[in-house]
């Protein structure tokens, strides 16, 4: 791991000169480790930053935040406080919502903002929670995560470590649970979607309601698989993200 004087970011790879950043949120139940195959495919044009959510990994000890809001705000901090340098949000899943709200928050401040985000894995923020997110009792988050798949999913297989990933589980779905998407204007930066197409809670039609919170909307790409399509279409998705950042393709 590449050396940052921070408590939220994490760098995989060595980075030098002025890379575009991407600053990568992470999924439910996941850490800034979930972006280390993603950092690698997309080195060295571009400088990948993963946010580390306090409650895990090297931030166990800290209590984990319950208000995705609270969150962004928290991220958005740090985000103002770094040398500034062209940067883009990834966000999947519950990391696409962060992604977004700490882009409004940046945007309210009249603070630099990314250069466009991509959002991926998660339906349009809607001002009620989705069914999806509010889960009563552990068995019913167990069933969940094993219906969302990815590498993730076999961890319940082993008590041991089904323990250590409980809590932060528990506690990240409670913020979902909680989020209520407060309606304001459409922030001025371009926007593009990603899903995989056969994910078990996010349509074609959910993922696309999220252009409609962009000024500049660009569009929904699809690949092959489920909730995780990012597991199994890695270089797909790393080529795709060069793409629409316009960085050059890899030879």
């Amino acid at each position: 791991m590449s050396a940052l004087d921070s408590r939220w970011l994490r760098r995989f790879q060595s980075a030098e000169g002025d890379q575009l950043r991407l600053i990568s949120f992470p999924h439910a139940g996941g850490a800034a480790s979930t972006y280390l195959g993603l950092s690698r495919a997309l080195a060295p044009g571009i400088d990948v930053l993963a946010v580390q959510y306090p409650g895990r990994q090297d931030r166990r000890l800290e209590p984990a935040l319950t208000s995705l809001t609270h969150l962004a705000r928290a991220v958005a901090e740090e985000l103002a406080r770094l040398p500034q340098r062209p940067y883009a949000f990834f966000g999947h899943s519950m990391g696409a919502v962060i992604a977004y709200e700490t882009a409004r928050v940046l945007t309210e401040f009249d603070l630099p903002t990314p250069q466009r985000l991509i959002l991926s894995g998660r339906g349009a923020p809607r001002p009620e929670p989705r069914a999806d997110d509010r889960l009563n009792g552990d068995e019913a988050l167990i069933a969940e995560i094993r219906r969302l798949g990815g590498t993730g999913s076999r961890v319940l297989d082993d008590p041991e470590l089904l323990e250590m990933v409980m809590p932060t589980l528990r506690t990240d779905y409670q913020a979902l649970g909680s989020y209520r998407w407060v309606p304001g204007p459409p922030i001025d930066i371009p926007l593009t979607v990603m899903m995989g197409t056969s994910d078990p809670i996010v349509t074609v039609d959910d993922a696309r309601g999220w252009l409609a919170h962009s000024t500049r909307p660009d569009d929904v790409l699809t690949f092959d698989g489920g909730h995780f399509y990012l597991d199994t279409h890695l270089p797909s998705v790393a080529e795709a993200v060069r793409t629409v950042l316009g960085q050059p393709a890899t030879v």
